[in-house]
């Protein structure tokens, strides 16, 4: 059994406080994309699966996750409840801290992919259905992907797909799952009809793009699993991408109307998604091609949907969605040999890499749309997706749990 090495340990455990913070920064970044009447239901959205998916995944989540495999497609029950998952380390993952610390990186990131998905549904979404859509959803989709991709005996790990900190587990997984959301439930009542439903608070995306930027290092340069050159590595491209990503995104405001703030966050935040399955294996000056890639990408996709009926509510799509799936393709165009232990990218020579990351994201995309609309769809039939007209119009804030986030509205 390997030591405990405690600088490992150390940083380890400041990954995962990093990333769970990402989730409250989550609720500002969207609170404050809604309307007044509804910020704190969006809040709440992301909130509550700090607590519902942080049970969830001690329970039987990291066991189906990273359990024993059973065929590379889901793990089985053995390590329900923690069972055999203690202070001693893992001798598969992450050998040199303890296995818990381990299992709680993950289940930050279980948490946060959740979280994500709720963002396509604001504003129109009973709180009731969310929670047992994000029950669901987290054991039938997010579990399955991640044993797939994470897993040591995964079938698209087995493959050879790389996805370093979350870029198909996480993104793909809740931006094309937010799609489908959005498309069964339709668009809010106001909806291209000449009311404003943009953003209340613009200092409240800011404060969250902040914190989301802050806790991607633990996000990204965690995934590492050790405090060395891989971590450092990781946290430059990280924050190469992102910066790339916000000021590309800037210039193009500013080049269609003006340079906006909201704009700028959106930017760093599409740059954090696309850098995120390929940080730890790329070099950190890549992190600059990837970043004004991936602002083109979501940048015009964003013009695009607002030019349609589909009401996408905050564009977890076009952000994570397609800036997750242009992030699994530069990862196999960019990848260096230098840091995947062979399995370099399209630059390096080896073009197969590229059609392995195109499999993983065809695979995930068509799981998750597929299995996000038979979910949506069961709780439609049974307990309903939609808050009354009367509730949407008064505003979830209130409708939905009685309080308000100024006080004004009660």
């Amino acid at each position: 059994m390997s030591a405990i090495d405690t600088g490992n340990t150390a940083w380890m455990l400041i990954s995962t406080a990093l990333v769970m913070l990402m989730t409250p920064g989550l609720a500002f970044f969207y609170g404050g994309m809604v309307r007044r009447k509804n910020a704190l239901s969006t809040i709440m959205m992301s909130f509550m699966t700090l607590g519902l998916i942080g049970v969830l995944w001690v329970l039987y989540g990291y066991s189906l996750s990273f359990g024993p495999s059973m065929g590379g497609i889901i793990g089985d029950l053995s390590w329900f409840g923690l069972n055999g998952v203690g202070q001693d380390p893992s001798t598969i993952y992450a050998t040199t801290v303890p296995h818990l610390v381990f299992m709680a990186f993950q289940m930050m990131f279980a948490i946060i992919t959740v979280a994500l998905i709720t963002g396509a549904v604001v504003e129109r979404m009973k709180f009731s259905s969310i929670l047992v859509f994000a029950v669901a959803w987290f054991t039938l989709v997010y579990c399955p992907v991640a044993h797939w991709v994470w897993n040591s005996q995964g079938w698209l790990y087995k493959l050879g797909a790389l996805d370093f900190a979350g870029g198909t587990v996480v993104h793909i997984n809740a931006g094309v799952s937010a799609l489908a959301l959005a498309l069964l439930l339709g668009p809010r009542k106001d909806y291209h009809k000449g009311v404003n439903i943009g953003s209340h608070n613009v200092p409240f995306v800011v404060i969250g793009a902040g914190l989301l930027w802050f806790g991607w290092f633990g996000f990204n340069a965690g995934s590492a699993l050790t405090s060395g050159g891989l971590a450092a590595s990781a946290f430059v491209a990280t924050n190469t991408a992102a910066a790339a990503s916000a000021l590309t995104w800037m210039f193009l405001s500013w080049f269609f109307h003006r340079p906006t703030v909201s704009g700028i966050a959106t930017g760093a935040v599409a740059g954090l998604v696309a850098i995120t399955p390929a940080a730890g294996f790329v070099s950190p000056i890549m992190g600059i091609p990837i970043g004004i890639g991936v602002a083109l990408v979501c940048f015009f996709m964003m013009r695009l949907r607002n030019k349609t009926r589909i009401d996408e509510s905050l564009d977890v799509f076009a952000c994570h969605g397609m800036g997750g799936t242009f992030g699994a393709i530069a990862t196999g165009i960019f990848a260096s040999t230098a840091l995947t232990a062979g399995a370099g990218g399209l630059l390096n020579g080896n073009i197969k890499q590229v059609g392995i990351q195109l499999l993983a994201t065809v695979v995930v995309w068509g799981f998750a749309f597929i299995m996000t609309l038979g979910i949506g769809k069961v709780i439609d039939l049974t307990m309903g997706l939609r808050v009354s007209e009367t509730e949407e119009s008064i505003g979830l804030d209130i409708s939905q749990h009685g309080e308000s986030a100024y006080g004004d509205e009660l």
